[in-house]
């Protein structure tokens, strides 16, 4: 039974190894938004897979029996498009997500559902670093007057899209110690994040607990209807039972 992976997290990466290693017959396939992915230990296709019919047709040319979704928790249009295609298909479907972060006593977070509600919270001149990605960016039209800071993987090439911002190119994972001294650098005053959960982003909302700066959390969109799992354990149970 083949399978395919989508992948884009760590938990995917890990199922990968764990797939290659238990020499299950599997396809990995990653979206190709970064120029240089890490590479996956199984034969991977990069790129999209031309809309829902050339999904489809992937799904039958490779004969695929069982599908992981394991992108990222905020990667909605390919979690309801694998859904919807594989309950039309009559294949196998398992959703990876992996639980939310959750804040303790000392913590200042807000939670949002849509960008437009910064303006409300984040206060004029304040410093504001753009954790939830270069794509996002176009959703702070309406932060005029705070300078924003987004951390980019890859070097842009346009410009930065306001006057009062700029790029940082860097290569995740990023230390605990790293993100303070970059807060404390660019003295960031507030934090905007995706509540993607998880170990991998984790870093900077530890160093803004560590320096007392409030963050700001959008709310992950509603889930499809699938069997779901939290952590690379539960996903082979469910692939066990199958193969």
């Amino acid at each position: 039974m083949t399978g395919l992976v989508l992948a884009g997290s760590f938990e995917a990466r890990n199922i990968c190894d764990k797939l290659s290693f238990e020499k299950i017959p599997a396809i990995a396939s990653l979206a190709g938004e970064t120029k240089k992915p890490v590479k996956l230990p199984l034969k991977t296709h990069i790129g999209g897979f031309g809309g829902v019919d050339g999904f489809k047709k992937f799904i039958q040319n490779e004969k695929i029996q069982w599908v992981i979704n394991a992108t990222h928790p905020f990667a909605a249009n390919m979690r309801r498009t694998s859904t919807k295609i594989c309950n039309e298909l009559n294949i196998k479907h398992l959703l990876i997500n992996r639980p939310e972060w959750k804040p303790e006593k000392s913590d200042n977070w807000h939670y949002i559902n849509n960008f437009i509600d910064l303006d409300d919270i984040i206060p004029a001149k304040a410093n504001v670093f753009v954790g939830t990605g270069k794509n996002t960016l176009n959703q702070y039209h309406n932060m005029s007057g705070r300078k924003l800071l987004c951390r980019v993987i890859d070097k842009p090439e346009i410009r930065f899209p306001f006057e009062s911002g700029r790029y940082l190119i860097g290569q995740p994972p990023f230390s605990i110690q790293e993100e303070i001294a970059l807060f404390e650098k660019y003295n960031i005053d507030w934090i905007v994040a995706k509540n993607s959960g998880g170990s991998g982003g984790f870093s900077k909302i530890l160093a803004a607990r560590m320096l007392n700066i409030p963050v700001v959390l959008l709310n992950r969109p509603r889930l499809p209807s699938s069997y779901k799992a939290e952590n690379v354990d539960e996903a082979f149970q469910w692939l066990r039972k199958l193969i």
